[in-house]
């Protein structure tokens, strides 16, 4: 008996670690894919809920933070996939992208262009670039998170940057 509770404890406290570690940095990035805020909440709890049933076979092969980010952001092209998601108008304004702010002299004008841009990019770019600059992760998180190689997330976030640069150089010319 003692040691049936025993994993399951370990589980238990895993769980709760995971949650009170993770939950602020997955609802971040699920608000930014989903752009609206109760349905990042969803997708955050779903996440946790997969994750939960899917602990036992976790075998760390990719940090913790890789594999849960994998699950949030595959949760997220699923709801984006429903019917409701689709006809519902899911424009996110920069000022809910909470753009990280370098130092005080940042002007609102430029974050706001580059929260507009960002959210332009094709997904492939935008994931790479939002998990590696926004949610701190090295190249072969990224790399976990997405289920490619780290070469290949290099090649995004080179391509994710010229992509911006291009969309921040011709709104400026208009």
């Amino acid at each position: 008996m003692i040691a049936e509770q025993g994993p399951s404890c370990n589980a238990e406290e895993t769980f709760s670690r995971l949650v009170a570690e993770y939950q602020k940095p997955l609802l971040h990035m699920c608000a930014m894919m989903l752009r609206d805020d109760a349905a990042a909440e969803d997708a955050v709890q779903e996440t946790f809920v997969k994750a939960w049933r899917a602990l036992p076979q976790f075998r760390r092969e990719c940090s913790e933070k890789s594999w849960l980010m994998r699950i949030a952001m595959n949760t997220c092209r699923d709801m984006t996939r429903t019917a409701w998601l689709r006809h519902t108008d899911r424009r996110i304004t920069p000022e809910e992208l909470q753009l990280p702010v370098q130092d005080e002299t940042s002007r609102d004008d430029d974050r706001e262009e580059l929260g507009q841009a960002i959210m332009r990019l094709p997904r492939k770019y935008r994931d790479a670039l939002l998990l590696y600059y926004y949610q701190d992760m090295n190249q072969e998180e990224v790399a976990q998170a997405l289920n490619t190689s780290p070469s290949t997330v290099s090649k995004r976030l080179k391509h994710a940057r010229d992509k911006l640069r291009t969309l921040l150089e011709r709104g400026r010319e208009l």
